[in-house]
């Protein structure tokens, strides 16, 4: 299963493979440490690598210094020349990185990340970040319990709407994939709430307060079935919810998968699995059908927080025509720092 690991220079808590053609191979992975002192500060950064799980190779491309950064996400299409990835941090700022051919110096034998854009979005914590799938906007959750929303012009970043969500910290911001104009929020109010950015301030659509028994870590649209929905909660449950009647909230299944659920990843091409971070309890596969799911695999070789979780995209067909979709998973564990790159033994052949 395992096919290389590192040591990142701090807490690790976020990876992400870029998803386009051509970037497939690139992995980005964040890091927050915390220097406690009569002034603590929040410092962090993102490392760049080149992954090829082929042949067992983590090699690391580039690293930059920043704030301590709670999320990291590509956007979903090309902007301009190439992907651009965000960063949502402890400084309250929205950061954009764009990829960059390095032609000399110790850099010269591939990508490096270049800061194209920067936006103060509160002078509270950004705790996560989500792209719209039009990569017009993106949305952010705040420690405050507000929920800003920054749209990307041709030359800058500019807050569309902010207003107040949540009593506590807002972990999770998602936009749905199918109705553009609707964000799910999730906070340690234990809500878990759907607004209508056609308004402003947005107008909340619904709010669930009576199922889960903690904090609100994740939300994700199922690609499979519009109206399928997962949530990820610090009461160690993923949950899957209908919503067509998405007014008043919601039948619900549930899978307890222990630790608590912080981080959640549909497969990009074998839409039934889903990858999921479990802090205490290590990593999870889990098959959604409907509204079931099935645990059918678990990854407990770190050693610490299990927070940062994600798939390779890309695939080939094998000698009968199916097509082999790239099951290469990267994972990252918070105190002890380490970056994994590992195989599932789950088979993913459509």
């Amino acid at each position: 299963m395992d096919v290389a690991h590192c040591y990142l220079d701090g807490n690790a808590d976020a990876v992400e493979f870029c998803p386009h053609h051509s970037f497939n191979h690139l992995l980005a992975a964040s890091t927050y440490t915390l220097q406690e002192g009569v002034q603590p500060s929040r410092s962090g950064s993102i490392s760049l690598f080149s992954v090829d799980a082929n042949v067992g190779s983590l090699d690391m491309l580039h690293r930059v210094e920043t704030a301590g950064i709670f999320d990291i996400k590509w956007s979903p299409i090309k902007i301009g020349a190439g992907p651009l990835l965000a960063q949502a941090d402890a400084d309250g700022y929205l950061r954009l990185h764009g990829l960059e051919h390095s032609l000399d110096g110790p850099e010269a034998r591939g990508h490096v990340l270049k800061e194209v854009g920067g936006e103060n979005v509160s002078s509270s914590m950004c705790l996560c970040l989500d792209w719209n799938a039009s990569a017009s906007s993106i949305s952010l959750g705040i420690s405050d319990g507000s929920i800003s929303v920054v749209t990307l012009g041709e030359a800058q970043l500019q807050k569309q709407q902010a207003w107040q969500a949540h009593e506590f910290e807002v972990w999770a911001t998602s936009f749905d994939i199918y109705q553009p104009q609707l964000l799910y929020s999730g906070s340690d109010d234990c809500k878990f709430c759907c607004w209508d950015l056609r308004e402003n301030p947005s107008k909340l659509v619904f709010q669930n307060s009576s199922i889960h028994k903690m904090g609100v870590c994740c939300i994700a649209n199922s690609s499979r079935d519009c109206n399928t929905l997962l949530t990820g909660s610090y009461d160690e449950y993923l949950r899957v919810w209908d919503l067509r009647s998405i007014s008043k909230p919601l039948n619900e299944n549930a899978i307890c998968l222990g630790g608590g659920v912080w981080r959640i990843k549909q497969h990009p091409s074998v839409s039934d699995l889903i990858l999921a971070a479990c802090m205490h309890n290590g990593f999870a596969i889990v098959k959604v059908r409907g509204e079931s799911a099935e645990l059918v695999e678990t990854y407990v070789k770190h050693d610490s927080l299990a927070y940062g979780a994600d798939w390779q995209c890309g695939g080939s067909c094998d000698g009968s025509g199916r097509r082999i979709w790239s099951s290469t998973v990267a994972t990252c564990s918070f105190y002890d720092r380490l970056l994994r790159i590992w195989l599932p033994e789950t088979q993913m052949a459509t």
